[in-house]
């Protein structure tokens, strides 16, 4: 079994790290800025390091353009150009209000009408 060299094994990690990006759906949002999340359980997610997204407390995650998740994070780990963090709570995000609401706009609210 051949060894690679050095500078071909980070072209490699290079190349791959550069596929995972382009596969990639999901993507962060914090503050007005997105990245990409390479991968995501039920635990946290893992971005590119690239441009130093030490990401911390209330994000949005979205599916394209669809807002999936609401979710606390603190990041946990450093490795190999990517950023991984860990939830300490992750929403789902939905479209309708809690279960719980209720919004009965008919009681309660009096009618003005005109007399002339």
């Amino acid at each position: 079994m051949e060894i690679l060299s050095d500078d071909i094994q980070a072209d490699l990690a290079a190349a791959h790290a550069r596929t995972r990006r382009k596969a990639a759906r999901l993507r962060v949002e914090a503050d007005g800025v997105s990245h990409l999340i390479l991968r995501m359980d039920t635990s946290g997610f893992v971005i590119a390091a690239d441009h130093d997204p030490m990401l911390r407390g209330l994000v949005d995650i979205f599916d394209g353009s669809r807002h999936r998740y609401q979710c606390l994070i603190v990041a946990s780990r450093l490795n190999d150009g990517e950023v991984a963090y860990d939830f300490k709570r992750l929403t789902a995000a939905t479209d309708t209000p809690a279960p719980d609401f209720v919004q009965d706009l008919g009681k309660g609210l009096a009618q003005i009408t005109s007399q002339g």
